[in-house]
């Protein structure tokens, strides 16, 4: 398998870790989100969007969408599961993870931000309003997990909850997110922070990584 994507990608990230926790080996292929590599023609052959991760999943098929991408590792090794529990329990797993996926990471998305830029918002509105909507999603995730038992979000074993939610509390962070609200994400991150699976995956040890990396 190839996985195409970039040391700072919230959406490679949660990839990275679903890799590791199943024990699967993938070659990665990084693209320089800030310089463009994203839009190079031969990626947009595999992923017409433009965007990373995209999965070569070395029998012929290319898949994109961090969570599809998850969903099918899901299927084709489905252990340790990701998904575990009743059909109820399942649900409320995608749930949270697309609140994060859908709701909360696109705002911090690089096309997203630039485009702000180009309306003439400065760098600290852009960062600013980020911010507030980070905000407000953690917030809600935090209720979304109100007596579900730990220590990760859904039980004793990381789900995948818990790969969206560490890349998007690294990220929270890189913006100056106030995570004082939400103490019970914290704990399922410092749940997941002891994993091996979850340490391998974080940015500053992938191979891209830029040393002095700064916010956007």
């Amino acid at each position: 398998m190839r996985l195409h994507g970039y040391f700072r990608s919230s959406a490679a990230w949660r990839v990275r870790i679903a890799l590791n926790l199943k024990g699967l080996a993938a070659d990665q292929v990084s693209h320089h989100l800030r310089h463009g590599g994203q839009r190079d023609p031969a990626y947009l052959r595999l992923n017409p969007q433009g965007l990373v991760p995209a999965l070569e999943t070395g029998s012929g098929a290319v898949l994109t969408q961090s969570l599809a991408i998850c969903e099918w590792l899901e299927e084709v090794h489905p252990a340790p599961p990701l998904l575990p529990g009743s059909p109820e329990q399942r649900a409320r797993i995608r749930a949270f993870a697309l609140a994060i996926a859908c709701d909360i990471h696109p705002v911090q998305n690089l096309k997203v931000l630039t485009r702000l830029r180009a309306l003439g918002l400065g760098k600290e509105q852009v960062q600013g309003w980020a911010r507030q909507t980070i905000e407000e999603g953690l917030a809600a995730c935090e209720a979304l997990l109100d007596g579900q038992p730990g220590p990760f979000c859904f039980g004793d074993t990381p789900t995948l909850a818990d790969l969206c939610l560490v890349p998007q509390l690294g990220n929270a962070r890189r913006f100056g997110a106030d995570l004082s609200p939400v103490p019970r994400l914290r704990a399922a991150e410092a749940a997941c922070a002891a994993l091996p699976a979850f340490q391998a995956a974080v940015p500053e040890l992938q191979e891209d990584a830029e040393q002095g990396d700064a916010t956007r």
